[in-house]
């Protein structure tokens, strides 16, 4: 069972970047996907969620409208597009996977309804 989040980097602020979670060894079509995010220092917080059939989705305010979540289930991904990024977006971001069924709402924001979760990928945003 495994989580792959890739894609991060360096950015210059108002820049954009794709990041992609990669899964394997479970049905991944089953799961809800949720991005999350850890700055230096700071706790890890909710960022956005998919539900498995990704006919919904869920994002934190912060990232209201410059964010976008997806997932392509016949390739077993999720990917997540960061637009107009910010300086305060610079973090180790991570995604989970987690078996709640239905719409993606405020509960996909916890990170205990997540079982999965892989390593991170950096993004830093220079002003």
């Amino acid at each position: 069972v495994q989580l792959q989040a890739s894609g991060g980097g360096l950015v210059q602020a108002g820049g954009s970047l794709r990041l992609s979670c990669a899964a394997s060894g479970f049905f991944f079509s089953n799961y809800a996907v949720g991005w999350f995010r850890q700055a230096p220092g700071k706790e890890r917080e909710f960022v956005a969620a998919i539900n498995w059939s990704a006919t919904s989705t869920y994002y934190a305010d912060s990232v209201k409208g410059r964010f976008t979540v997806s997932r392509d289930n016949a390739k077993n991904m999720a990917f997540l597009q960061m637009n107009s990024l910010k300086p305060e977006d610079t973090a180790v971001y991570f995604c989970a996977a987690s078996n709640l069924r239905g719409p993606a709402s405020q509960v996909m924001g916890i990170m205990s309804v997540y079982e999965k979760w892989g390593q991170g990928t950096q993004v830093t945003v220079s002003s």
